[in-house]
């Protein structure tokens, strides 16, 4: 009797997926083909539409530098925004509304790209409308995964994120591989179109789960955050005794318990200082590397066929080898470096995915003397080139994301994710000012061809001695409860790009 009993009640509490999971993925996906998709072909539409349509040599380094410069402007807005789209949806309007509303946006920034291939400031106003679709939901969509799952299922809570992670990489895949063909093919229209209606479909697929989704209500203004007390302590040092931290000259007006989480952010940031430099070069894959990639010889033989792919459509590469390399590092060389006595802390794996990152560009430079030399170059060494380029994220992005969810408690884990965004904001406005400069026949002109991807490779060198240096005096804590299901959230945010 009491073995049918326990049985039976095993059976009722059974976890169960909620039944708005199939909406979130479904939206998160298709809103990913509309974002990478339009992307994949930025780069070169606004060269060949806006900045040089003559294809005159002697234009086309200015030519790059601007549409290089308007991407990354573009990335710039995309990654600040997140940071105002979480406080508005936890102080105000809650994730659902600012999700559903902010992506009706989203969908008219599309519909400009398509109807103004011919007007730049239309095309612009487009960019802008989108990055603000595109910003203004990243910090909800997946935190509104974790708001579907209680204390009944939230054992499942990892194998959704595992779905969400490969949706948004399948999005990336599909549309990397078939925008390029559809601009070649069928043109702007089309090519900004298409990305426009996955956007739509991502909405409506949204809208159609609004009776499945647990919606948390908003909270109202919460003044014990990061930036409040920030403010607060930096105003009122003279209520800070002597031999106190700077943030301790809070604690009598916020609660204690938030004016530690906030120095552990603090921490946290001093790692982060050196993010921006990865993300200034991790993001020129998708620009700059694309333009390159026009210059080369991108026919692939692989003996049982051959075919020849587009500029937009080596990209593709990235979360080809990013999906492969994840399971290879997390089960075999992580587990192989412990086992023989090298220890892969964060700190570490942040510094070889910062030398990596030199090294992918240090072959994209010897590329650039082959296509300056007027040669072409294989397409093979750009592809080898994102072999090492993404194995460098899996070492910063997915690490330093990690990092921050281990080392700050977890009231300030939202602040940590948003803070995250912000330096690969940081890092594509770098990029921007450096390609403006360029395009105004500042300063950094000089820097063209080759010699553009080397003063990159001095500058990310730069910042590794100093990190080496940094690293080993950094107080490290860590918060972490539940390891397994939050590295699985880490993967899911950091890859919400």
């Amino acid at each position: 009797m009491s073995e049918t009993t326990l049985t039976a009640a095993a059976v009722t509490t059974e976890a169960k997926y909620p039944r708005s999971i199939p909406y979130i993925i479904g939206n998160e996906a298709a809103e990913r083909f509309s974002f990478y998709g339009m992307r994949s072909i930025l780069a070169t539409f606004l060269v060949a539409q806006f900045f040089n349509p003559t294809l005159n040599p002697a234009l086309q380094t200015v030519a790059e530098a601007k549409a290089n410069q308007s991407t990354h402007f573009f990335v710039t807005l995309a990654y600040t925004l997140p940071f105002i789209g979480g406080l508005v949806a936890d102080w105000f309007t809650g994730k659902y509304r600012i999700i559903l509303y902010i992506s009706i946006v989203y969908c008219i920034g599309h519909l400009c790209l398509a109807l103004f291939d011919k007007n730049l400031n239309g095309f612009i106003m487009g960019l802008i409308l989108i990055a603000i679709g595109a910003g203004g939901i990243k910090s909800c969509v997946s935190a509104n995964v974790g708001d579907q799952f209680d204390k009944s299922n939230q054992v499942l809570l990892s194998k959704v994120y595992g779905w969400f992670y490969f949706s948004i990489n399948a999005g990336s895949v599909i549309s990397t591989v078939l925008i390029p063909w559809v601009y070649e093919v069928w043109g702007p229209k089309w090519a900004f179109g298409i990305p426009g209606l996955l956007m739509a479909l991502a909405t409506i697929i949204f809208f159609l789960g609004r009776k499945k989704y647990v919606r948390v209500p908003p909270g109202g203004v919460n003044k014990n955050n990061f930036v409040f007390i920030s403010v607060y302590a930096l105003f009122n040092q003279s209520k800070k005794q002597k031999g106190q931290s700077w943030l301790d000259a809070a604690k009598g007006e916020y609660n204690s318990e938030k004016v530690e989480g906030v120095k552990a952010v603090y921490r946290v940031m001093a790692v982060f200082i050196f993010a921006p430099i990865f993300w200034a070069m991790w993001d020129q894959n998708l620009s700059e590397w694309v333009l390159q990639a026009e210059k080369l010889d991108r026919h692939i033989n692989l003996g049982f066929t051959s075919f020849t792919v587009l500029a937009g459509q080596v990209q593709t590469a990235n979360p080809i080898f990013l999906l492969s390399f994840i399971p290879l590092f997390t089960y075999f060389i992580y587990p192989f470096l412990d086992r023989i006595g090298i220890k892969t802390t964060p700190l570490r794996r942040l510094g070889a995915g910062l030398a990596l990152t030199a090294l992918s560009f240090v072959i994209i430079a010897f590329v650039q003397q082959g296509v300056d030399a007027g040669q072409h170059p294989s397409v093979w060494w750009q592809i080898f080139a994102y072999v090492v380029l993404s194995a460098a994220e899996v070492l910063v992005s997915i690490t330093g994301l990690e990092y921050a969810y281990t080392q700050a408690p977890k009231s300030m884990k939202g602040t940590m994710s948003a803070i995250w965004l912000l330096t690969v904001a940081a890092g594509n406005l770098f990029d921007a000012l450096i390609n403006g400069n360029i395009a105004s026949g500042g300063f950094f002109a000089q820097f063209h061809g080759a010699s553009y991807y080397w003063l990159f490779v001095g500058i990310c060198t730069a910042f590794l001695v100093i990190y080496l240096f940094i690293a080993p005096r950094l107080k490290e804590r860590s918060y972490i409860e539940h390891p397994e299901a939050e590295v699985d959230e880490v993967i899911a945010q950091t890859n919400n790009l």
